[in-house]
């Protein structure tokens, strides 16, 4: 048994739902640690469905007990993650804007997930193979360890047999259950703040058509249990009759009219309805910790009947926290029944992956947040890596360094990083002003800091190809910059005595000042200089209106530099045109 019992990091969420984990686990096995025997193995689970993109949403999903996971490996114990693809669930709706997807695709509405083709040019087997895959590359980017389960696999191949013929045994003791909750008044309906995600609904078996997602229930009684026809492959069926000493099942298909009748002891071709499909593998892998949304987590959802249900299998509900939906920059809550919802491997592309790990490592799980696709993800930038000096110099709040940690390295080591991590921003900038000229930007990022410079394009990425990646797919065409090609005379011509001075004070520093500082003190000081006062002064010792004149001093070199009143900043930009360019666009 190890003998760490709490982390030293007991300050964040991650820590607490460790030291809870650790306990149950313990008590779930109290003679392990007085016997000498080997502790067991502590099981935490996800559960995915390939039913469309795995959005960031869906994220959180993972992310959470692979942190809490990842803290008790650190630990000494040992851990095991359980991702478990839901691709035997039915396939319910085409998604919206998804790359070769057609109405044609509605013919198959009905079916397993993995008996649907993949979209048209996909070199995967079927439907759920095609969106698992960009998952499982994007948490392999993350450092996410895991044992992913197909319950296609665990389902066919007669895995659960004994539990689904002790869910058709115990069919009233569960029936009796899912009562408590079909006989409750509804509430009046309110406006929601989020809608019901989805995936509560199309986790639901049954018929499409049946308003509760617990079985089928008729003339024939109560049946946890939905087959897959064996003519169509669909799930629109009903089961008219049951044996239990013979395990002899009948059902008939709404689809296509076939019947027929199965022994269920030797049939692997349906599964359990969900709310007892997923309090049954809490029992059956013996899971101790896992999150469910806000919309699995209300009164009568899932996670709250499964809780009494897996008695039934003899097993114990896991602590289940529930977690927040995250959303986008300017976008609404995020389905996965929807295309164009942005995922893993979207986010990946234009940050590193110990950014999206420290945004979903920093919140609690309750707490709803944002993943940024806009402006907004400089401004993250900028936070992480104030967030990285502090830890450097220990100035750090505890709780950071242990968001910190958990966003840098896993129990495995340290994830890959950026060499020389320059500014996102000024990374962004010169991606955007170069346009894909690699010798340019190596220019221009070399004299950021000349004493040293850059030896090669390599020292700044990833991180450089992310921010290039945002310019390129994010920043709207307007928005970029465009670097005039020849002086704006007019504009020159009219100015008055104080902008020529402001321009040739500039172009004189220029030289002495060709680096990142030094051009930042000097575009600030230009007006300070003019209003009489020292280019080192501070804004305390300043007039208010010294602001205003730097205002109407970069706006002007602006529209002489890029023909507008705002754009990179104006150092980052300096740099970027270089010297003999600037003084000739600036009437040198």
């Amino acid at each position: 048994m190890p003998i760490v019992a709490q982390s030293t990091e007991t300050t964040d969420w991650v820590s607490r739902f460790a030291d809870e984990v650790i306990e149950e686990s313990e008590r779930r096995a109290p003679g392990a640690k007085t016997s000498g025997a080997a502790a067991p193995v502590v099981v935490v689970a996800s559960g995915l469905s390939p039913s469309g993109p795995i959005h960031l949403g869906n994220l959180r999903e993972v992310m959470t007990p692979h942190l809490v996971a990842d803290e008790i490996r650190r630990r000494g114990y040992q851990v095991r993650h359980l991702i478990s693809w839901d691709d035997y669930d039915r396939y319910r709706k085409v998604p919206a804007g998804v790359p070769g997807v057609d109405e044609t695709w509605a013919e198959h509405i009905g079916k397993p997930l993995t008996s649907v083709p993949a979209p048209k040019g996909s070199p995967y087997a079927n439907w759920a193979e095609h969106f698992k895959a960009a998952m499982v590359e994007s948490l392999a980017e993350l450092g996410v360890e895991f044992d992913g389960i197909s319950q296609t696999e665990q389902y066919t191949s007669g895995v659960y047999r004994e539990q689904i013929l002790h869910a058709m045994k115990h069919r009233g003791d569960i029936d009796a259950i899912l009562a408590q909750y079909r006989t409750k008044k509804a509430p009046a309906k309110k406006q929601q703040q989020k809608p019901v995600d989805e995936a509560e609904l199309e986790a639901a078996e049954g018929s499409g058509a049946a308003a509760e997602d617990d079985g089928s229930s008729g003339s024939a009684g109560y049946f946890p249990y939905k087959p897959y026809c064996g003519n169509c492959e669909k799930d629109l069926t009903t089961v008219t009759s049951y044996d239990d000493d013979s395990t002899e099942l009948t059902y008939s298909c709404t689809s296509c009219g076939f019947s027929e009748t199965v022994r269920l002891n030797e049939f692997n071709r349906g599964k359990l309805v969900w709310k007892v499909d997923w309090p049954m593998r809490w029992a059956y892998e013996g899971v101790i910790f896992e999150p469910s949304g806000v919309d699995h987590s209300s009164p009568g959802s899932s996670f709250q009947v499964g809780g009494q249900i897996v008695g039934i299998f003899g097993g114990e509900q896991p602590i289940g926290p529930m977690y927040a939906f995250v959303g986008i920059s300017g976008m609404a809550k995020m389905s996965s029944s929807k295309g164009g919802v942005p995922t893993p491997a979207d986010a990946l592309k234009i940050m590193e992956p110990q950014l999206l790990r420290w945004l979903y490592a920093r919140r609690r799980p309750n707490q709803s947040f944002k993943v940024a696709f806009d402006q907004e993800i400089q401004r993250l930038y900028d936070e992480w890596d104030r967030l990285e000096a502090k830890v450097a110099d220990g100035s750090a709040l505890p709780a950071d360094v242990a968001a910190h940690s958990r966003a840098v390295r896993t129990a495995s080591g340290e994830l890959p990083r950026t060499p020389r991590p320059l500014p996102y921003r000024t990374l962004a900038s010169v991606a955007d002003i170069t346009a894909g000229h690699e010798d340019q930007a190596l220019r221009i990022l070399s004299d950021l800091d000349p004493a040293n410079p850059l030896a090669s394009l390599d020292e700044a990425r990833p991180r450089y190809d992310k921010a290039e990646a945002w310019i390129n797919t994010h920043v709207p065409a307007d928005q970029r910059t465009i670097v005039r090609d020849e002086p704006d005379t007019e504009l020159l011509k009219s100015l008055d005595e104080q902008g020529r001075e402001s321009l040739r004070l500039l172009l004189a520093g220029l030289a002495g000042n060709w680096s990142l500082d030094g051009l930042t003190h000097l575009v600030y000081g230009v007006p300070k200089v003019q209003a009489g006062f020292s280019a080192d002064a501070t804004p305390k010792e300043l007039p208010a209106e010294i602001k205003t004149a730097q205002r109407s001093f970069f706006a002007l070199l602006y529209q002489l530099l890029v023909s507008r009143d705002t754009g990179p900043r104006l150092p980052t930009l300096l740099l970027a045109v270089g010297q003999d360019r600037v003084r000739h666009l600036l009437g040198a």
